[in-house]
């Protein structure tokens, strides 16, 4: 892979692989194979006239063509197409050449009748997407969001010093700071969940203008409708031009899109407790950090992830505003940039894998935390001067801010002292001194 001109299929071939299975131009073709065998069966079963004496006992060799598509399949009809010079109609060609074979040759002027490409190619594409993303994304998304979830398990009781503008602020729980991605990559998965992955089919212009001229008392929209649904798991799109209009494939890019930011934004806040030592790193025996500097254990498992994650979200930025536009009832814009949505999928699944490897790396300095927290007593004037609120203590804000407001350091002593000279009742004294920047987290 040392001549690849892109990363997913050079260096990082080993963590994409899988997804060629869905991505590749075999992989394109061989769905495309798939959609027209899958629409002759429906018009078989449904059945045409014409198809009446088609024996369905060949709907097995008819799947098999598909579920033993070879690379060596794929070179035929790629073979094909520089004689058609158009990809689809090289797979019908294809298709009637095993439907000879097979001995079924009456039949064969029915494979991809009344279609067009785009039936093919728009059926095609968002169930290839489907199958990448339920069986490739979202089981390494969940590796990511279980193990997110296994650090606010593990950390749910240590307390961390806050910043705010970058500032030290009120103690948080270092668990809940993971918490909060955890939530916000739920809340993603929830919606892409509900995003159906739309489909095209309807004939040149989206009326079935060739089945109805043929069939004109067959309910070609219902047909179309149950084919979509029940041969191929996938949603119908009612009103179209010759091509899908998108939207909701725009949608899931933006959702994937999200996500990515989300774990951008993780990546960051990682990197920064890395550079803060609230974690060390795990080091592998032969790995080198820096050429120049051997002590070095740098982050790097985070800023890949953040590289390649950024690199995605430009990519599905583009396909989700390029591909709901295209002029009247169709142009070729779309057909170009179709091709390209397995290389966000590609980097975003190196970013998990890089991730993934980040965290496996991490440990937990308890101690610098500790030291931290121990550094900030200031951080308590929140507290006391809400408790003070709370007994109409006058002006508690303003003694607190005299007491911390842009003073290199405020120690334990000082607060404590303060406490004291307090005109307060000596239990509210004693519940103020309770209170550290240790527990001082929340609920």
């Amino acid at each position: 892979m040392l001549t690849a001109i892109s990363p997913i299929d050079g260096r990082y071939h080993e963590k994409t692989k899988e997804l060629s299975e869905y991505f590749s131009e075999y992989a394109l073709i061989k769905y495309r194979v798939f959609v027209e065998i899958q629409y002759f069966i429906a018009l078989a079963q449904f059945p045409l006239p014409q198809l009446e004496k088609f024996d369905l006992d060949f709907v097995e060799q008819l799947d098999a063509i598909f579920e033993d598509f070879s690379i060596e399949d794929a070179e035929i009809i790629k073979n094909i197409e520089k004689t058609t010079n158009h990809d689809v109609k090289a797979v019908e060609y294809f298709l009637k050449t095993k439907f000879e074979e097979l001995g079924i040759s009456e039949f064969k002027e029915f494979i991809h009748f009344g279609l067009t490409s785009q039936d093919i190619n728009n059926t095609a594409t968002p169930l290839l997407l489907k199958n990448a993303i339920e069986e490739i994304y979202l089981p390494q998304l969940t590796k990511l969001r279980n193990q997110v979830a296994a650090f606010v398990e593990d950390w749910a009781g240590v307390p961390m010093l806050a910043r705010t503008h970058g500032q030290p602020a009120s103690p948080t729980l270092l668990g809940k700071e993971f918490r909060v991605f955890l939530e916000r990559i739920d809340v993603q998965l929830l919606q892409l969940k509900y995003i159906p992955y739309n489909a095209k089919f309807g004939g040149a212009t989206g009326n079935f203008n060739a089945h109805y001229v043929a069939y004109p008392s067959t309910n070609w929209k219902a047909f179309g409708d149950n084919f979509v649904s029940e041969y191929l798991g996938l949603k119908r799109s009612q009103f179209t031009t010759q091509i899908e209009h998108y939207d909701n494939l725009a949608a899931l890019f933006h959702v994937l899109s999200r996500i990515n930011t989300i774990l951008i934004d993780l990546c960051r806040d990682i990197w920064t407790y890395i550079s803060m030592d609230y974690f060390k790193q795990k080091t592998i025996h032969g790995e080198i950090g820096s050429s120049a500097m051997p002590h070095k254990v740098n982050p790097i498992d985070f800023e890949n992830a953040e590289g390649n994650l950024g690199i995605a979200n430009a990519i599905f930025g583009h396909l989700a505003d390029k591909l709901p536009i295209s002029r009247l009832q169709r142009d070729l814009t779309d057909s170009t940039v179709l091709r390209n949505i397995g290389v966000p999928v590609g980097h975003t699944i190196i970013a998990f894998k890089s991730i993934l490897k980040g965290f496996s790396k991490l440990l937990l300095n308890e101690d610098k935390l500790n030291e931290d927290l121990e550094k900030n007593w200031m951080v308590v004037a929140e507290a006391i001067q809400n408790i003070l609120r709370r007994e109409n203590y006058d002006q508690p804000y303003e003694a607190l801010l005299k007491l911390t407001r842009g003073k290199a350091k405020v120690s334990q002593q000082d607060i404590h002292e303060f406490i004291e000279s307090l005109n307060i009742a000596p239990s509210i004294k004693e519940e103020l001194l309770q209170i550290t920047p240790h527990n001082y987290v929340g609920g």
